[in-house]
């Protein structure tokens, strides 16, 4: 970018009359644009940054997802034994709940 410059300085020095004029305000102007090319590019690297972190974040997000959803797989067996142990447990105090009102209805009975 600095040959651009001279380059143009050269250019505008071999025109001559009008341009001469103009050509104080140029470096100004240029000055403006490289600060602001300066805080562009500045603002370009840290979004790439924030790109980055974010595609790492995903990517480990990612990796947790497939690890928890291998880990319920593998523990899917399990479950369905609780399960199928728990309705067993809920059957059995079913038919217990059961036994004993018949046998406290029994006992009403004979007290009657």
């Amino acid at each position: 970018m600095t040959e651009s410059f001279f380059d143009s300085e050269i250019a505008i020095e071999k025109q001559g009359g009008e341009q001469k004029k103009s050509a104080p305000a140029e470096p100004a102007a240029l000055a403006v644009s490289v600060d602001e090319f300066a805080a562009l590019e500045e603002r370009i690297r840290r979004a790439v940054e924030l790109v980055k972190r974010e595609r790492q974040a995903r990517a480990a997000a990612e990796e947790r997802a497939s690890i928890a959803e291998a880990q319920l797989f593998a523990q899917s067996p399990v479950i369905e034994q609780l399960k199928s142990e728990l309705n067993a447990l809920r059957t059995e105090r079913d038919h217990v709940r059961q036994r004993v009102e018949r046998l406290l209805a029994q006992l009403d009975a004979l007290e009657m």
